[in-house]
């Protein structure tokens, strides 16, 4: 509409109706590419596919409106506010000014078939330059991006044999640590018991962790308005910090960051199985030291409790029957000694009902000199020493076993930290010295059984394969959809292929976008790929469609591309502008960033070399196939 006011100074109704037909089928068609590219997104599955199924919806519904609004509130509203104001001079001047430009830019490539070809050349070059971003480690692939938040929580495990008070006071140790950190507000230490859980803690089971030698330290930090760092950088700092202070008190610490996406059990975790467990233990430990030697992996531990002496009492019953003592008397008497008995309430003014509990001083508690000591009262008014009555067997105490879907597992777990901050370049660094080892190694599935000892990758990897996955299948799914579609429209097997060049195009300027952003390449960034596909593949068919109706009006190949071309380089400029302003937006976000990057550089890059790409392959194409009909 806008091109017909600047040819005739006014508009009205029939010129509306003409500007729709014009372009409303190719419109209705890049509206459908835009819907067929975004909404197979909503087939992710695994965590993360309640995370992204909002958005191919909404993007879904998005489109269609604004396809409803281009088509009839947008041709009245500019008839009724442009319709009748001459801009004639000064628009004809500005389209003649992108005529010229183009058409002494694109002239040379059309005339010359061997500059057409150094051309593409050099765009395949680009291409390729730029998938070497990522071997080259210089855009980094993780599957999600560390976020800003104001919590940190540390968590502390001392050898299982450690008393709660030892415990607490390693706790306040490393808490003490902390207040030199300027970043820290406050912190609160929780021994013995857990600390109130996040979604982070529920999925890494936080909320069991009840025992003495256990310890938490949940951490709040300045909010992030005041100041200058991000909680990623101060959890390293943290770490660093407070490593080398934990390991003097022979503690074991993991920082815990609140994640932006699903949580797992840890960034890194080897799953060990096996039936036999001696040696399930000792393929964890030979893994648990591969951690530990590899660089970047930090807060290496495993689910593997430390050796504890327990000591079990069994009545002598003879003995026992012998004194007239009762096996109740003989076990009330050990309980009171070892962890104190409740003999009733104390009748106070109190709202809360106060315990009358006898328990012997904590330094008499502590060995078994004093159930040695201790008598018991026999029928006959006799203190028999209580040490007749019971025999003691020291052993180790039974460790717990872990299993996942009916087999035996023993987790090894780490996090990543440096420069890549991504488990699968630390998996990469493993998997070769893991080998080794001579065991079966899976990276998608579970073992069939657990008869012989293997090792399954999960944490994050697990969710990232099962994302990329997904979206892998979703865009080949896409891709097809796109080209049938494409081919049954234009009735051509060929035009669908020119129409899709844009979306590898785009990838020229996502990864090498992401580089200079130093953004990681996320799973956002690859919905931002997938959703310019249809965004690309919808400016080349409005391309193609302005040429073929060149063609019908009667013009040569040469000046219907180069026209079409022209014609269609503001409206597309303009476009692709409001995308990547649109896309400003999401930069700042922790989350989002990737996709924000896509949008600005894929949009930025592929829009240029869409409309000179485009035209081109089709013009020498176009040009070739009438030279062969002339032929025949």
């Amino acid at each position: 509409m806008e091109r017909h006011l600047s040819l005739k100074g006014k508009l009205n109704i029939k010129d509306a109706l003409n500007s729709i037909a014009e372009v409303g089928n190719p419109t209705i068609l890049a509206t459908l590419t835009v819907i067929i590219s975004i909404y197979p997104m909503a087939f992710v599955r695994g965590l993360m596919g309640p995370y992204m199924k909002p958005m191919p919806e909404g993007a879904t519904l998005s489109m269609i409106f604004s396809l409803f609004i281009a088509l009839t509130i947008a041709p009245w509203l500019t008839i009724k506010l442009l319709g009748k104001k001459d801009k004639t001079i000064e628009e004809k001047s500005s389209s003649k000014k992108i005529y010229y430009f183009y058409k002494k830019f694109f002239t040379p490539l059309l005339e010359s078939r061997k500059k057409s070809f150094f051309f593409i050349c050099f765009i395949l070059i680009l291409f390729i330059i730029s998938i070497l971003f990522i071997p080259e480690k210089l855009v980094v692939m993780k599957m999600l991006p560390f976020d800003n938040k104001n919590e940190i929580q540390i968590i502390i495990d001392m050898p299982t044999d450690t008393p709660l008070e030892e415990t607490y006071k390693v706790a306040s140790i490393l808490g003490a640590k902390l207040n030199e950190i300027k970043e820290v507000n406050n912190y609160q230490i929780y021994a013995g018991t857990s600390s109130p859980f996040n979604f982070n803690g529920l999925v890494r089971h936080y909320y069991l962790r009840k025992m003495p030698y256990q310890a938490d330290i949940a951490v709040n930090l300045i909010d992030k308005k005041f100041r200058k760092e991000k909680s990623h950088n101060i959890a390293k700092r943290i770490r660093n910090i407070l490593q080398p202070l934990a390991q003097k008190l022979n503690a074991r610490i993991k920082i815990a960051e609140i994640p932006p996406g699903p949580p797992v059990l840890s960034t890194l975790v080897a799953e060990v199985y096996g039936k036999d467990k001696n040696k399930r233990l000792k393929v964890a430990q030979q893994i648990k030291n591969i951690f530990k030697k590899t660089p970047g992996v930090v807060d290496v531990d495993w689910y593997v409790e430390d050796n504890v002496t327990e000591y079990n009492f069994s009545i002598n019953k003879r003995k026992a029957f012998l004194y007239g003592i009762s096996n109740e008397a003989i076990v009330r008497t050990i309980q009171t000694a070892t962890k104190g008995f409740n003999v009733g309430l104390l009748h106070i003014e109190s709202r809360e009902p106060t315990l009358i509990k006898i328990i012997l001083p904590e330094n008499q508690r502590e060995t078994l000199n004093i159930i040695k000591n201790l008598k018991i009262k026999s029928l006959t008014g006799a203190m028999v020493p209580l040490i007749e009555l019971i025999n003691i067997k020291k052993e180790l105490k039974e460790k717990p076993i872990y299993h996942k879907n009916l087999k035996e597992v023993t987790y090894v777990i780490g996090d990543v930290s440096g420069k890549e901050e991504s488990p699968v370049y630390a998996m990469l660094k493993m998997i070769p010295e893991i080998e080794k080892l001579k065991i079966k190694q899976l990276f998608t599935k579970l073992p069939k059984n657990d008869f012989n000892i293997s090792v399954k990758w999960d944490g994050e990897w697990q969710v990232t394969y099962e994302v990329f996955r997904d979206l892998g299948i979703a865009f080949g799914v896409v891709i097809i959809i796109l080209y049938l579609l494409l081919a049954g429209w234009f009735r051509s097997y060929i035009n669908p292929v020119i129409m899709m060049l844009p979306i590898p195009l785009t990838l020229i300027g996502i990864i090498p976008g992401h580089y200079f952003f130093g953004k990681f390449f996320t799973a956002t960034s690859m919905i931002g790929f997938i959703a310019l596909a249809g965004i690309m593949v919808r400016n080349a068919i409005l391309l193609i469609d302005f040429i073929e109706i060149a063609l019908l009006e009667g013009k040569s190949l040469k000046q219907a591309v180069i026209e079409a071309g022209a014609i269609r380089t503001r409206p597309v400029v303009l476009t692709s502008a409001t995308v990547i302003i649109g896309a400003l937006f999401m930069l700042g976000d922790p989350i989002f960033s990737g996709l924000g990057v896509s949008f600005i550089t894929g949009t930025f890059v592929s829009t240029v070399l869409t409309l000179v790409v485009v035209p081109t392959v089709y013009y020498w194409f176009n040009a070739s196939s009438k030279k062969q009909n002339r032929k025949d």
